[in-house]
């Protein structure tokens, strides 16, 4: 009886021992992460708050103070992640991952993508390993934010472009994130095409949309179509194909063919959608 009382009371202490108390962090973390044409893009960072607090300001006394190297959050400082090859401001930067650290001014900030992760030993900075240093203009928010945020956001129709967002207090920064993802579309075409020929109806759709050889865009909407003979959507995109390349006679027959099918189909879309082309085409 006397050992599993003792049994008992080491297990107590042991929990004791190894017991946390759990509370809010001052500064949480957070993250935020998007795709940019075929990019992730993820910015893992501490969020402090400006609890009454002067953030950014002339005076050396303020929590950021202007012209002083800044991690840009609070704890770790703040980490951005490229999978693939980018360009941010213009300045070509390697897949892979950065701290970003900034030097605030009242009408312009220096922002720089910093190779190694050197934490908040902001006398750790070597500016050799920069991977892109540049300049941005600062803009006055109308409302405050209370906790300091990043978001990635102002994506372009195209999805080539992007916008990285430092917004804290009454302070927005931005700066632009640029990736090129045809190769690897092309890549993928290549590489698809070969293994499952009902993937070269989207090789064609890309080469027309992309403005791309419109004659190899035709051989392979043609196999699609060939393939696919119920398939009104790939009749209706060979149609336009063979507009684009002015055999208005061949586009009247892919288009009816679409026609008959989004009938059969009961697809009134498409149907209204063959109905305009075949106008365009007398």
């Amino acid at each position: 009886m006397k050992k599993s009382l003792i049994l008992v009371a080491l297990a107590i202490i042991t929990y004791v021992a190894d017991a946390q108390v759990l509370a809010p962090q001052p500064s949480p973390p957070g993250s935020v992460s998007t795709t940019v044409g075929l990019t992730e893009v993820q910015i893992d960072y501490f969020r402090p708050s400006t609890k009454g607090r002067k953030i950014f300001s002339n005076d050396p006394t303020t929590l950021v103070p202007y012209g002083k190297i800044w991690r840009s959050g609070a704890n770790g400082g703040s980490i951005i992640t490229f999978s693939d090859d980018v360009k941010v401001e213009g300045v070509a930067v390697p897949k892979g991952k950065y701290q970003i650290l900034t030097w605030p001014g009242e009408t312009e900030w220096t922002v720089s993508l910093h190779k190694e992760m050197i934490g908040g030993n902001m006398n750790g900075y070597d500016a050799s390993k920069d991977a892109a240093k540049f300049k941005v203009k600062p803009t006055k928010l109308a409302e405050k934010v209370e906790t300091l945020t990043f978001t990635i956001g102002d994506i372009s129709a195209d999805s080539k472009n992007a916008k990285v967002q430092l917004a804290w207090e009454n302070t927005s920064v931005k700066f632009t994130i640029s990736v090129d993802y045809d190769a690897q579309v092309m890549k993928s075409i290549e590489a698809s095409t070969k293994v499952n020929p009902n993937n070269l109806f989207q090789a064609a759709t890309y080469y027309f949309e992309n403005g791309k050889d419109l004659k190899q865009a035709r051989e392979w909407i043609t196999v699609a179509a060939q393939a696919n003979p119920d398939a009104f959507w790939v009749w209706h995109q060979k149609a336009k194909i063979e507009k684009a390349l002015g055999d208005k006679a061949a586009a009247t027959a892919s288009a009816n063919a679409s026609l008959n099918a989004a009938k059969k189909a009961e697809n009134r879309d498409y149907q209204m959608m063959n109905e305009e082309l075949l106008k365009s085409l007398k």
